[in-house]
């Protein structure tokens, strides 16, 4: 995945709680199996152009209802790599962070400020090494991510890389041990 350090342009405002994957990207369009392309699907049904915004400003319950993970990969294909609401479905937050969107949590009255700033057209910027995002001359406010999550993003880790980043000396040095005592197995 394309790594996440800092993004900087306009937001688009979505003030509406409860946008559920099936209004990100409509089940119709479930059969495509391409990956590539499904950013002209995002908010289909609700003739949305996110005009190529990378950072999104949404209401609470972002992404609720169906797992589907092409709800992201729609956002990420018309330019999202940032979600700011003040909560998500569970299973689309963990969609964002595997396919390299961050979603930020934070409380309703710092997101509506930031609906404001978006529909005023401000510049937002989403700096990933401080955890702050800043909208237009506003001071800038912090957010929280898992440090694990954090570092995946950074780096473009996915869930293998991951692993590697954190295991792979003791994956190494198990295989080393297994070659010796087990070498059939390395045939």
């Amino acid at each position: 995945m394309e790594p996440f350090t800092r993004v900087t342009g306009p937001a688009f405002s979505l003030d509406e709680d409860n946008i559920d994957t099936d209004v990100i990207y409509p089940a119709r369009f479930l059969t495509i199996t391409a990956r590539e392309g499904l950013g002209a699907y995002a908010f289909a049904d609700r003739k949305l152009d996110l005009g190529g915004a990378p950072v999104l400003v949404a209401g609470a319950n972002f992404g609720c209802g169906s797992s589907r993970e092409q709800a992201v990969w729609a956002l990420l294909g018309a330019g999202v790599r940032c979600v700011i609401a003040p909560g998500f479905g569970e299973i689309f937050a963990s969609n964002c962070l595997r396919n390299g969107v961050l979603p930020v949590v934070l409380d309703r009255e710092t997101v509506e400020g930031l609906h404001r700033s978006a529909q005023a057209g401000n510049v937002f910027t989403v700096d990933l090494h401080g955890c702050t995002v800043q909208a237009g001359e506003a001071a800038p406010v912090g957010f929280a991510i898992p440090e694990p999550q954090r570092q995946a993003l950074l780096n473009g880790w996915d869930e293998t890389a991951s692993i590697l980043a954190r295991d792979g000396e003791a994956i190494e040095a198990f295989e080393a041990r297994q070659r010796q005592t087990q070498p059939w197995l390395w045939r």
